[in-house]
């Protein structure tokens, strides 16, 4: 499946388990030797929600979350609770559309996690044109830059320099954001996976750092390279996104 273009291996091991680690996720994910996707995805029982999905990334590291996997997922099962290692999340469907309740975002630098104290509202550093970013925690870590063109940012240079700096001891999902016709433009160097066409919990945590800062107001359309978002977030409340998940084959691998 794949949501705006950010593709996923879903394996369905709710009735007959399947064992899933890096270096197997890994051999999968790789596009010339194996099946190819940003992101592997199990589900599992879960006995606090209605299924437990687990996300591996294309370089084998499990993560906390995936929002475009999440709306992926209540679409094959027709919605429901999500257990999650970033937490429980809900989802509803409503044909190849899905919107998806991925809880309130986290500011407290510990909680990112960050390497020391500091104001994550405005970060103190910068990585050449890239200045002061919001960071905050959606299921996962993310620092959002606001620029003038998201475009014209080498983000395929700067991304994976950030995403592995000492200050992000969990490394961090990096974003750079513009507006656009009073929507956000938005590119994505995601951890453990690089560039994608589209990143949910990057339009989540994006959208966050831009109604907090008073620069949108919800709901606020993010436009991604794979296509459009709608985030509706409110302070004090937990962020819904909205937007299409797409099933491109099903099939059968011998592991």
């Amino acid at each position: 499946m794949h949501g705006l273009g950010n593709d996923f291996i879903l394996f369905d091991a709710r009735e007959q388990p399947l064992e899933m680690d890096s270096s197997r996720a890994r051999a999968i994910a790789d596009r010339k030797t194996g099946v190819g996707c940003d992101q592997l995805i199990v589900l599992e029982p879960s006995s606090s929600a209605d299924l437990r999905m687990r996300i591996f990334n294309s370089d084998g590291g499990e993560v906390e979350a995936c929002g475009n996997a999440a709306r992926c997922v209540a679409i094959l099962t027709g919605g429901g609770s999500i257990e999650t290692a970033g937490g429980i999340i809900s989802g509803s469907a409503d044909g190849g559309e899905a919107t998806v309740d991925i809880g309130g975002p986290r500011f407290g630098w510990d909680e990112i996690p960050l390497a020391y104290a500091m104001d994550t509202s405005a970060l103190p550093v910068a990585w050449e044109e890239l200045q002061n970013p919001f960071a905050v925690n959606v299921g996962n870590p993310h620092v959002v830059f606001f620029v003038e063109d998201a475009a014209a940012i080498d983000l395929a240079r700067l991304g994976p320099q950030i995403e592995n700096d000492p200050l992000f001891p969990q490394r961090v999902n990096v974003n750079v954001a513009s507006f656009e016709d009073g929507a956000i433009k938005l590119r994505v160097w995601e951890r453990g996976a690089g560039l994608t066409l589209a990143c949910g919990t990057a339009a989540c945590a994006t959208a966050v750092a831009a109604i907090s800062r008073g620069m949108a107001a919800s709901p606020v359309q993010v436009r991604l390279p794979g296509g459009t978002l709608t985030i509706h977030w409110s302070r004090g409340s937990s962020i819904r996104m909205s937007g299409p998940g797409t099933h491109v084959f099903t099939g059968e691998i011998e592991l």
